[in-house]
């Protein structure tokens, strides 16, 4: 089944970095995909699409004999998932049997799960094990087609009449009613409802049946729906996201601040991020919403009526950013709140979304971060990029750049599939408006070209060492190649080398950001199926099962010319070139890419490539806030900002992952107990 970490990589796949398929191609041991099964004519198709265009399609059907089938073809701008699900069920409609094959970026996909007498069994690319088998229990596949996969478990839980299921590995599924809505049209006009499915993930996700419990749609910006049904996605995601906003608002209503009135953080130790420096024995004085004193223990008093906290061997900083974060749903708020972060920069996503959410967090009724976003602008091709607006002509690029700034982005993000002879006109749009621009770079263009064109930043590490890729790299780095050939030739990139002495001295004298979302590509360069992921490695044991299982997803298979050494030791230049951008003043922003929760180690990924722990610290509070141009009011300590603070259990200044150890947060001058937001984003205790 699709579990929300996968989902959330749906997403973060908007900027390319969390999987892809070295090649398109059948893994060793696996069928060609003219081997896997074909769909009957009377199969349920759903076409997979977003607002950039289609991306592939998915099957289900039941044979003759009652067995479950999938079929399932995606391709996400070079990364390649071609898989097939056939399961046998129990009298129930349990899976009793379930065979996975196919490939996927990861490589094979083959899973298998047998029953035999009381004993179920499973094999996956990244676990086995077994257990008892209850004959009331639904295993949650890590593979296969979504549909068939979701589909399936949907049904299930809709026919039990506790609409709720036992899960292996473990955990336990429930579905609530959300709400219905009537889509199509004539004879085809039917009412389809919401169901809201929990305990799958750590906070609930949507999935749409039928009158009659079938599965109908999936939609998490990227959408599966059913063929003839395509042209509903806008009015399904409007009703989803209306549902979903409901349940949101009552949480919001039941996280109550710890406390409105004035707050005293006494003797504690502060990051002082304006001089990089922690400085012990701090008072930091908090009233209507903003830091009105800062000041020794012993010289600094409490107000008359305000709650102190005493925080002796605890750190306060400034609320962190993570820089890179798509923001997924209305439940990624109270997560990262609960990481001590209190703004980010969603650097593309479904506009209107983004908008609507604007609207509730002014209205109080959705609990988010500060959020800085950027509308993402793409040309159309086969690699357009997830929830894109996608232009066609170069007075079409303007055109979404000024619509941009008159729906209230802070700025525009380019893409891989943009033209690049459009970009110089388009960014000097973007710039007559005040608007902030970066992203990938446009397909045929190296880094430096877009840098003069005028880029004032430059997403992800692997743009970066680009600049000294080969022309048959560049000449196709809107697919696959943005990530495999860093991969291949990035071991063997000179970084006293022209191409690489070039760009970063033009990025530190220009003052060019960089966001190098590292945990994604170390995710994507260092794993083995199977491996723990470092950046995950906290949480173990916080989260359901079928979540902890995507833990352990390996990163992208290698070519058959290659070892994972080699990639290993790719990824080891792109951390020694990142040391490198920041001893020569390239300011440097942390963002993840990801679900969120791994902003702490890409702090551990600076530290490891030679920054101070407050220098790692500084890029994910003040570096930050000066990008936006937000450094006067935020991003530090100091009296007369606003107080949007994170108070540790640890010292930062001696371990930077002491930073997950959040106690209290606070977002402007609201204080809220951290504990309580962990336990509504769906975390059963604090990471390690």
């Amino acid at each position: 089944m699709i579990n929300k970490p996968l989902i959330l990589a749906s997403l973060a796949a908007l900027s390319g970095a969390l999987a892809f398929a070295a090649e398109p191609v059948a893994a060793p041991g696996q069928p060609a995909a003219a081997a896997l099964a074909q769909p009957p004519a009377n199969a349920r198709h759903f076409v997979i699409q977003s607002t950039g265009g289609k991306h592939g399609d998915s099957w289900m059907w039941t044979t003759a004999d009652g067995t479950h089938m999938g079929r399932e073809q995606m391709d996400l701008r070079g990364q390649v998932w071609n898989t097939e699900l056939t399961g046998k069920a129990s009298p129930e409609g349990l899976p009793l049997a379930v065979v996975i094959r196919g490939v996927s970026p990861q490589g094979d996909v083959g899973e298998t799960f047998t029953v035999a007498g009381d004993k179920a069994t499973w094999r996956s690319p990244i676990d086995s094990g077994s257990a008892a088998w209850t004959g009331h229990a639904f295993y949650g596949s890590v593979g296969g087609p979504t549909a068939a996969s979701n589909g399936w478990l949907l049904e299930q839980l809709l026919a039990n009449p506790t609409k709720s299921l036992e899960l292996l590995p473990g955990g336990r599924a429930s579905a609530e009613l959300l709400t219905s809505l009537e889509v199509g049209s004539g004879a085809a006009r039917q009412k389809v409802n919401l169901w809201a499915v929990s305990g799958v993930s750590n906070t609930p996700f949507p999935l749409w049946a039928d009158a009659a419990n079938r599965f109908f749609a999936a939609d998490f910006g990227l959408a599966w729906l059913p063929a003839d049904y395509a042209g509903e996605q806008q009015r399904l995601e409007a009703a989803q996201a209306a549902a979903m906003a409901a349940r949101t608002a009552e949480l919001a209503r039941s996280l109550k601040p710890v406390r409105q009135g004035p707050v005293a953080f006494v003797n504690a130790r502060i990051f002082d991020a304006d001089k990089l420096r922690f400085v012990a024995g701090q008072t930091v004085v908090v009233d209507k919403g903003k830091i009105t004193a800062v000041g020794p223990a012993k010289s600094t008093r409490a107000p008359s009526g305000a709650l102190v906290v005493p925080a002796d061997g605890m750190t306060l900083v400034p609320g962190l950013w993570d820089c890179h974060m798509h923001v997924g749903d209305d439940y990624t708020g109270v997560q990262e709140l609960s990481m001590g972060v209190t703004s980010v920069r969603d650097p593309g996503n479904n506009d209107l979304q983004t908008i609507e959410r604007r609207k509730r967090v002014a209205a109080g009724v959705l609990l988010m971060p500060h959020v800085h976003a950027s509308s993402l602008i793409d040309g159309k091709g086969p690699y357009t990029a997830q929830v894109a607006n996608v232009a066609t002509s170069q007075e079409e690029a303007i055109a979404l750049v000024d619509k941009a700034k008159a729906n209230g982005f802070e700025g525009v993000k380019f893409y891989g599939t943009f033209n690049k002879d459009w970009l110089p006109a388009a960014i000097a749009e973007a710039h007559k408006l005040g608007l902030h621009v970066h992203g990938h770079i446009p397909v045929g263009l190296r880094t430096l070209e877009a840098i003069h064109d005028g880029y004032d930043e430059v997403t992800h590490i692997n743009w970066i060492i680009m600049q000294a890729m080969p022309d048959s790299v560049i000449a196709v780095d809107n697919g696959i190649q943005r990530f495999e050939g860093p991969g291949r030739y990035g071991r063997s990139v000179d970084l006293d080398g022209a191409a690489m002495k070039s760009i970063v001295a033009t990025m530190a004298k220009r003052h060019i950001y960089s966001d190098p979302t590292m945990v994604a590509f170390e995710a994507l360069y260092v794993p083995e199926n199977g491996d723990l992921a470092p950046a995950y490695a906290p949480f173990v044991g916080t989260l359901p099962p079928t979540i902890e299982r995507g833990f352990r997803a390996g990163g992208f298979a290698v070519p058959k010319d290659l070892t994972r050494a080699d990639y290993r030791a790719s990824w080891k230049k792109m951390v020694e070139l990142l040391g490198r951008m920041h001893k020569a003043g390239i300011p440097i922003v942390a963002g993840t890419d990801g679900s969120g929760i791994e902003i702490i180690h890409e702090l551990e990924i600076y530290v490891q490539a030679g920054f101070t722990p407050a220098e790692a610290l500084a890029a994910a509070t003040l570096v930050p806030a000066k990008l936006v141009g937000a450094d006067s009011h935020t991003g530090s300590i100091a009296v007369g900002k606003d107080a949007d603070l994170a108070l540790i259990d640890g010292d930062p200044s001696k371990n930077v992952g002491d930073l997950r150890h959040t106690r209290m947060v606070m977002l402007g001058g609201q204080l809220m107990d951290a504990d309580s937001l962990r336990t509504a984003a769906g975390f059963s205790g604090r990471p390690l």
